[in-house]
């Protein structure tokens, strides 16, 4: 019965009991902190690819090209899995749509390919 009222030795073991949970929160704030930003650069990637391909002297294709190397120059080649971009028609005006399907990060960087899709809209350049 003297074991029961006895607490020697159980600092440690709280300690690290504690210490595990508050590591696992950190590193679970940070990872979407990280995925807050991924989503961040993709989408100010796709606007940029947009507003290029609405110019005049631009094609479609190099507005892609453009979303594209932007997110590979920013977080990696091979994190965009597919660009396409189309011309559409909202509220009577002209638009361009970029849209990327990218890979979702779970941990750091890598996680599930093509799992995020953004897109973007720029109005077109009809001169």
């Amino acid at each position: 019965m003297a074991f029961a009222l006895d607490d020697r030795g159980s600092s440690p073991a709280e300690f690290v009991m504690v210490g595990a949970l508050l590591t696992l929160l950190t590193l679970g704030v940070m990872q979407l902190a990280l995925a807050v930003y991924v989503r961040g650069v993709a989408h100010d990637a796709a606007v940029e690819g947009a507003y290029d391909a609405a110019l005049a002297d631009v094609t479609d294709a190099d507005g892609a090209a453009r979303a594209r190397e932007i997110v590979d120059r920013t977080l990696g080649p091979g994190f965009v899995q597919a660009v396409r971009t189309q011309r559409t028609v909202v509220d009577d005006a002209a638009m361009v749509q970029v849209t990327m399907r990218l890979t979702l990060p779970l941990v750091g960087l890598m996680g599930i390919p093509a799992a995020w899709e953004v897109t973007a809209h720029a109005p077109a350049d009809d001169g």
